[in-house]
């Protein structure tokens, strides 16, 4: 996999091109209970720089309330087109048609990635990520980005109706500044490998801010992940890295939605650790929010 050298997104917020610069954040936010006390923990903490919400999920209400719990908070709209847990399901909040291409026979969103990229009608996923969006922002979110909830919304098929749902406001999208190659890395066939290419590079010559790279903490195995998290920023390139984390508390409610629940609640224990600060000291890697590259995106305006 292959970027471009130097982003500009960090030159824009006075990094250097040889900084390693980090955003922390945490997935699933208001999925369930655990995820919202879990991501407020982290809040508080100052360990955690950004989160994105699920607005079609029972617990997005507590997310608004907590962000309007810690003013500033960096949140965005992690753009929903699955329900994956078998007990605990979600439906789309723009539609129950059928036709949709949205939900399956249930009535829910599909279960997995493959689903939905394969039957959701264009027109009616540029719908609900619209409404997810304005759903945010209606409860009072100010909202710096939205990115994709398994990557279900990151494909050329959507990917037009994400920068509609973020760019008029001034919402950041969450994209890697990837070239071709980079592209079919991440399973993209040739054509449309070629066309994340472009609409990646025309977004950057915009002034769009992208990362370099996607880092994920494993969700498969719980335990310590502090060394895990230190190895993973020592190996870090130069560049800007998403850094992906899904921190829960544990509770009996996401022991019973979650078969990953040890993963998550792991997450959680290693951004609360008392040993997590010195440890970010020891790698070196500087941490940045998406409210930091939203203004640099309001900059370009």
């Amino acid at each position: 996999m292959t970027t471009p050298a130097l982003n500009p997104a960090l030159a824009a917020l006075g990094f250097s091109p040889g900084d390693r610069v980090v955003i922390f954040h945490a997935d699933d936010l208001g999925m369930c209970e655990a995820t919202v006390s879990g991501c407020a923990d982290l809040f508080r903490a100052g360990t955690l720089s950004s989160a994105s919400v699920m607005t079609p999920c029972a617990w997005a209400p507590a997310a608004a309330d907590l962000a309007r719990d810690l003013p500033g908070a960096d949140l965005g709209v992690h753009l929903t087109l699955t329900s994956e847990w078998p007990t605990y399901r979600w439906a789309p909040l723009s539609t129950r048609d059928p036709q949709s291409g949205l939900i399956d026979p249930q009535g829910f969103m599909h279960a997995s990635v493959e689903a939905a990229q394969a039957h959701a009608e264009p027109a009616a996923a540029r719908a609900e990520l619209e409404a997810q969006v304005s759903r945010a922002l209606d409860w009072g979110i100010e909202v710096s980005h939205v990115d994709a909830h398994m990557g279900a919304a990151a494909h050329p098929k959507f990917l037009q109706a994400c920068l509609d749902a973020a760019l008029p406001r001034g919402i950041v999208p969450m994209l890697p500044r990837l070239d071709e190659a980079g592209w079919r890395s991440h399973g993209l066939g040739e054509p449309e490998a070629a066309q994340m290419a472009a609409v990646t590079r025309t977004l950057e010559a915009r002034g769009v801010p992208l990362v370099d790279h996607l880092v994920m903490l494993p969700l498969h195995v719980g335990g310590d992940h502090l060394p895990l998290i230190e190895d993973l920023l020592l190996s870090l390139p130069a560049g800007l890295t998403h850094f992906i984390l899904h921190p829960a508390r544990d509770t009996p409610e996401l022991r019973a939605i979650c078969g990953d629940w040890a993963g998550r609640v792991a997450n959680h224990a290693a951004f609360l650790s008392p040993d997590f600060p010195a440890m970010l000291a020891r790698s070196g890697v500087k941490t940045t929010t998406y409210r930091a590259l939203q203004g640099a995106l309001r900059g370009q305006a």
